[in-house]
């Protein structure tokens, strides 16, 4: 797995700081370009609150792993094989607004602090850092793990505390306010996804392996598990209610789960089909939940955007516009008609999908 997570060139630094969010009504946009014809303006039904209906968001100089909108979702974060995590604001002139330097190698998988006022990282050069939005500063390097660090998510509710998981085997949680890790759990494989699920006492992982691991924290030990995946598993997210699961998987599906106390011994609720994976790559997509948890976005190796429809599994949306392979895709926690995916072409897009 870890070939495709080798760090590459830094690119240089920014002054970081945060910019007000500045609203455009506009109806009319470039909607394609080409040198023959020039740009072609078309009158759009706009239903998000972006300058345009989609915007290419160019900085990397490494194929973007990760991207995620803060919990207001005003700013945008990307980690790259650069060794970067580059800042945007995602309404005005959705300006890149900050370098954040420090990791020796790959960025993986990012997320936001609660109060937005932090960035939590993991990289393959085996370390988790804690950085100052504003000022791009390291706050914190959490070192432990062994190898890549894959994954990394950041509890809900209560006590600030994050997750991590790597090549190691290890599953490690920690809080982003000491230098060591709280606690660690051993398995017999790398582990390529983690998710914290209700209160933070209960977890999620998953890796090579193919079997999703249910924790019971106040056990420490593994309660459960979820079977049906055949091949690595590269994405796990709760929804917002705390009561499902999506996994991503280079089975080439996505799949959801029913975690409720409760629930059937057959956890497994939906199939869904279209977001392919690559033997070459072997890039660790991944899918996740909208706000509402009524809709499910997951990258895919085709250079497309995949999105469906949770209870009927129907695709709703196949988003071309990527030239190589989308790793990563998010909803916005504030409108959620809009939406951000990272690709392996170095570019991130940013638009807005239809309402209904």
């Amino acid at each position: 797995m870890s070939d495709k997570r080798k760090s590459g060139p830094g690119i240089s630094s920014s002054t970081l700081a945060k910019r007000p969010r500045s609203v455009n009504q506009q109806s009319i946009a470039v909607v394609n370009t080409s040198p023959s014809a020039g740009p072609l303006l078309q009158s759009v039904q706009r239903t998000s609150n972006l300058q345009a209906p989609i915007i290419q968001l160019s900085g990397h100089t490494g194929e973007v792993y990760a991207c995620r909108f803060d919990d207001a979702g005003e700013i945008i974060a990307s980690g790259s094989q650069d060794r970067t995590i580059l800042l945007w604001n995602t309404y005005g002139a959705n300006e890149n607004f900050g370098v954040i330097k420090g990791h020796k190698g790959a960025v993986l998988d990012l997320a936001f602090s609660r109060d937005s006022r932090q960035i939590y990282s993991a990289s393959s050069d085996t370390t988790l850092g804690v950085w100052d939005v504003d000022s791009g500063v390291r706050i914190r390097k959490h070192e432990g793990h062994e190898d890549i660090v894959n994954c990394i998510d950041r509890v809900r509710r209560g006590p600030e505390l994050l997750l991590s998981g790597s090549d190691d085997g290890s599953v490690a949680i920690w809080d982003p306010r000491m230098k060591e890790a709280v606690d660690y759990m051993a398995t017999d494989f790398p582990v390529l996804s983690v998710a914290f699920g209700e209160a933070g006492n209960q977890i999620f992982s998953a890796g090579i392996d193919h079997e999703i691991k249910v924790w019971d924290l106040r056990q420490m030990d593994v309660v459960y598990a979820l079977s049906g995946h055949v091949d690595a598993v590269t994405s796990l997210n709760v929804s917002d209610d705390m009561q499902f699961l999506v996994s991503h998987s280079m089975d080439q599906s996505v799949r959801t789960w029913d975690i409720r106390p409760f629930a059937p011994e057959n956890r497994m609720i939906n199939i869904y089909s279209g977001a392919t994976s690559s033997d070459i790559e072997k890039n660790l997509l991944r899918a996740s939940f909208s706000p509402d948890g009524s809709k499910i976005i997951a990258g895919s190796a085709d250079r497309t955007v995949m999105i469906w429809d949770t209870q009927t599994k129907k695709i709703l949306y196949k988003l071309p516009g990527h030239t190589g392979s989308v790793n990563d895709a998010r909803f916005s926690p504030f409108e959620d008609n809009v939406i951000v995916s990272g690709s392996t072409d170095r570019t991130m897009m940013l638009g807005e999908i239809g309402k209904g």
